[in-house]
């Protein structure tokens, strides 16, 4: 029961029902008080008239007494300040609408008994049509209103009939309001519970999918609704999500393969040469062992140097970012080498991080020495708000279909440029990792008789 009243249909359902509870309460109430208003104005109004005309005719002159000559159809009744009657509409009987306790000039209802009017006699024509009939014997409503004479002398009561069918409309409006509004509010609630619970099932079939999906079967996507809605944007960002997360497992899981398969190798030679070693010492030069075990330990320490820096580079990228001049890179990347020519135009100067960028530059010069016939070429320069880096060679070249799968981990051509003496394939793919981390790009260009490696990173300038 706990986690039903949680659920996200049910508060809809709840807030629904008291938000239209409280705005169809408000609606009713302000709707039955202003008809309320409007059937008791009315019949006040009339009465203020009434009484109104009978002081205008007092204010001529005339007597109380002779008021009957002079006012037809009116319900009226004249008394003197002290309460005495003096005149009174025609077949209303004395003291028939004057309210009790003698209240002077205030509005009131009084209620009229049968035996109160007598519309029987002749005397009664001058208020039997204002006064109208009283079909079910109950008596009358009416509404008094009090005026005092010009003079003061007399204070004068004029009268409306409030209108009962009106008011008993009214009253069957109100009950109805009173039960309807709840049972309409809670319709609503049962409408918005019944809505959110069709509008949250791709929510669930989507739940239900990915809960189904394990770290080893994410090729399974969820199920998108045939919407353009919110919940159709979820699960075409689930999908997304689940993609790239297949993608990067598959890629990791190669990685491994690969990253064993290539420490294997050089553990077991070593392995091999300690175990002839010590079979046979006396059969072995020592110093020509231990000079191979060297080679291979040194094999090991730069593939897992370079693993580590690829883990780096996949978990953050370069925390100090300087403004670091490209000329700069080249002489310290290039010193002491043979068979590299620099050529420098203009002063590239880009926002990363020096020690990476001279890994950079560094792994693709060691790239392109191997596979050169004569020499290798690097140019630095600014092009279009880039500094760009080219290190070109007059090798074998790159195939166009390769120079995408270059850039990969643990990559190694077929072809005469795979004729490596030593790498393990992750040179280019840290090259890749740096441009991408200093937000450039790295790709393979056209070039006739070798191969033309071009790196482009985003000016300071540009950035700044």
């Amino acid at each position: 029961m706990r986690k039903f009243l949680r659920t996200t249909r049910f508060r809809v359902a709840l807030t629904a029902f008291l938000a239209s509870l409280i705005a169809l309460s408000v609606v009713s109430a302000w709707l039955v008080l202003d008809a309320q208003n409007r059937l008791g104005n009315g019949a006040a109004q009339v009465a203020r008239e009434r009484a109104a005309a009978i002081v205008q005719v007092l204010n001529t002159g005339a007597a109380p007494a002779d008021l009957r000559l002079h006012v037809r159809a009116s319900i009226y009744e004249v008394t003197t300040r002290t309460g005495e009657r003096v005149a009174s509409c025609p077949g209303l009987r004395s003291g028939g609408i004057v309210p009790d306790g003698g209240i002077l000039y205030r509005d009131s209802v009084q209620d009229l008994k049968p035996g109160d009017v007598d519309l029987a006699s002749q005397e009664s024509i001058g208020c039997a049509s204002a006064l109208g009939e009283d079909p079910e014997g109950n008596g009358l409503r009416l509404h008094v209103a009090a005026i005092p004479s010009g003079d003061s002398k007399y204070r004068v009561f004029g009268a409306a009939i409030v209108d009962e069918s009106g008011q008993a409309a009214l009253d069957s409006v109100r009950v109805t309001l009173l039960a309807g509004v709840p049972v309409i509010a809670l319709l609503i609630g049962v409408i918005a519970w019944l809505a959110v619970r069709r509008s949250l099932r791709p929510v669930e079939a989507i739940r239900s999918e990915v809960a189904e999906i394990g770290a080893h079967d994410l090729s399974r996507r969820v199920p998108a609704p045939d919407s353009a809605d919110e919940i159709a944007k979820l699960a075409e960002t689930m999908n997304t999500m689940l993609a790239r997360l297949d993608t990067a497992v598959t890629r990791q899981s190669r990685f491994t393969s690969d990253a064993s398969h290539e420490l294997r190798t050089p553990l077991a030679s070593l392995r091999t040469q300690l175990e002839v070693l010590l079979a046979h010492p006396d059969r072995l030069d020592w110093r020509d062992a231990c000079r191979n075990a060297l080679l291979d330990v040194t094999r090991l320490q730069d593939l897992v140097g370079d693993l580590v820096l690829l883990g780096k580079l996949d978990n953050a990228a370069p925390e100090r970012l300087t403004p670091v001049r490209l000329s700069e890179v080249v002489e310290s990347c290039l010193s002491g080498r043979q068979g590299v020519r620099a050529v420098i135009e203009g002063d590239p100067t880009v926002l990363g991080d020096r020690g990476r960028l001279e890994r950079l530059l560094r792994n693709l010069v060691d790239n392109a020495q191997r596979h050169t016939r004569t020499g290798v070429e690097v140019t630095a320069s600014t092009m279009d708000g880039f500094g760009v880096l080219a290190v070109t060679d007059d090798g074998p070249g790159i195939p166009t279909g390769d120079r995408e799968r270059v850039f990969d981990r643990f990559v190694r051509l077929d072809d005469g440029r795979a004729r490596d003496d030593g790498g393990a394939g992750l040179g280019l793919a840290i090259v890749a990792e740096i441009g991408r981390a200093h937000g450039g790009t790295v790709e393979v260009a056209d070039h006739d008789g070798g191969a033309r490696l071009v790196v482009r990173l985003p000016s300071a300038e540009a950035r700044s």
